[in-house]
């Protein structure tokens, strides 16, 4: 049972990684579009519009986050995996899907409120600041997540 356990463990630290980067890595696409149409008219906004477009890629990034505080409270990072009891397991698994799934959701409405401030900006460059209110407020979730995530991991852990 000890290796059911930790097969559940590393799966939540799997998706977490998995889910989360592939909202980053469709969110960050939808916004790259959008800014590469800016920069065939507007040169000069490719700045600008850059760091909008990547906005959506931290949830990729927490998410790779998750995936190595897991791995490391279950031994696997410089060390031997503890055995792990399926009901352990599975909290682990539950412990790493906020992060997941909020952050799948996250990255792609990030993206969506990053390709319409890109738009914003083509517009009114003056505005660029304000713009990246936007996609910074869905951001919040996504921190939410993360650390939700790190919370029920580290509790997990201590049981």
């Amino acid at each position: 049972m000890g290796d059911l356990g930790l097969f559940f463990a590393i799966l939540g630290a799997a998706l977490a990684a998995l889910v989360a980067g592939a909202g980053s890595a469709k969110g960050v696409g939808m916004a790259g579009q959008a800014a590469a149409g800016v920069v065939t008219d507007q040169p000069d906004m490719f700045g600008r519009v850059l760091i909008l477009q990547l906005l959506p890629g931290t949830q990729g990034i927490y998410g790779l986050l998750i995936a190595f505080v897991a791995m490391n409270n279950l031994g696997i990072i410089g060390g031997a995996p503890q055995q792990i009891t399926l009901l352990k397991g599975l909290a682990y698994l539950g412990a790493c899907l906020p992060m997941a799934i909020v952050g799948y959701i996250s990255a792609i409405n990030q993206a969506k409120a990053a390709v319409a401030s890109i738009a914003l900006v083509s517009k009114r460059p003056d505005q660029f600041g304000k713009s990246m209110l936007f996609p910074a407020m869905v951001e919040t979730y996504a921190i939410f997540a993360l650390l939700i995530s790190i919370l029920a991991i580290n509790g997990v852990g201590a049981i």
